[in-house]
């Protein structure tokens, strides 16, 4: 099982930096059926803490501290609310309208590639920061939603990797504390987050070296494939609400 989850996070944490994102979304099921659901957001959380502070360092001298400036105190009041109510909410329809948001976003790209599909003003980081960190802190992974503002801010390959990644491990930090202060994390779950995060710093290696070699263009097309699957994935996991509704 150990090796298996080593694996996985070493694939996942490799397309996370070739496309923007989506490590989460690969260990959620897998950490789900190895550990079980509860184990979900300690042991994400302590190894994205690794994966995101491997690739801080690596594209420090690329990140956009302005975008920064805005999105952490958002991000800081949203992690702590997220994980304080992290077994008492129910978000399956918030769940259905980010999905919404996010294939409404990918259209424009789709239909005119290159061109913004809409104008992403910097104080908008500060409101979707803290509905990143919420929704991190209740559901342990991350959901795209800060990706396509930072496509139409025009941040490109290696300063949307540095500025997500700091963002993340700031927020990730807080929900650590909190999931520790709330009695969620438990020394196992640490345990197995600790080998992920280990095993995320060779799939963050592999993808340095694989993203020197991407374009900017094939970048973004990249990222929008990723914001597309990450929408169609969330539909279908609430499929069951939308057929009842």
């Amino acid at each position: 099982m150990i090796f298996g989850l080593i694996l996985a996070s070493i694939i996942a944490w490799f397309l996370s930096t070739v496309a923007g994102g989506g490590s989460s979304l690969i260990l959620m099921p897998i950490i789900g059926l190895s550990l079980g659901a509860l184990a979900i957001p300690p042991v994400i959380t302590t190894g994205a803490i690794f994966g995101n502070s491997e690739r801080s360092i690596a594209y420090w001298k690329k990140i956009n501290w302005e975008v920064i400036k805005w999105e952490l105190p958002g991000a800081i009041i949203g992690g702590c609310l997220g994980a304080f109510i992290l077994t008492t909410m129910k978000m399956e329809w918030l769940g259905i309208l980010i999905a919404l948001f996010l294939l409404i976003s990918t259209v424009k790209y789709i239909i005119k590639p290159g061109n913004k599909a809409f104008t992403v003003r910097v104080w908008y980081f500060l409101p979707v920061g803290f509905l990143y960190a919420f929704l991190s802190g209740i559901i342990g992974g991350t959901v795209p939603i800060l990706l396509p503002l930072y496509l139409n801010y025009g941040l490109e390959k290696e300063e949307l990797l540095g500025t997500q990644a700091i963002n993340r491990l700031v927020v990730h930090l807080i929900k650590l504390t909190a999931y520790t202060y709330f009695g969620i994390l438990k020394l196992p779950f640490l345990g197995y987050g600790i080998i992920l995060g280990l095993a995320a710093l060779i799939g963050n290696w592999l993808g340095h070296i694989t993203l020197q070699k991407i374009s900017e263009q094939n970048f973004k097309q990249l990222v929008v494939s990723f914001i597309l699957f990450s929408a169609i994935l969330m539909l279908w996991q609430q499929r069951q609400l939308l057929i009842f509704w």
